[in-house]
């Protein structure tokens, strides 16, 4: 498990997870943290994760204004 501070992106951060997270290995599980900001990225970064077809484990506030994001590279095939 490893955690990335994508802060410093600002409102720009989906691209930088999305790379990230395809250099997950099985069953590996990364945190991302993120700014708030307005509240919309938050939505937009859990359908981000659905649709690469990763697992969103936890979506939780860390703070005043950072978000994080646990993201699990799963094995198992849904249905």
């Amino acid at each position: 498990m490893q955690r990335y501070d994508l802060r410093h992106l600002g409102d720009n951060f989906i691209d930088r997870m999305l790379e990230i997270m395809t250099e997950l290995k099985e069953d590996e599980v990364a945190i991302f943290m993120f700014e708030i900001g307005d509240f919309s990225p938050i939505q937009k970064s859990a359908d981000a994760v659905k649709e690469a077809g990763y697992e969103l484990m936890n979506s939780l506030k860390f703070n005043e204004v950072d978000w994080t994001l646990v993201v699990k590279k799963s094995s198992k095939v849904e249905s």
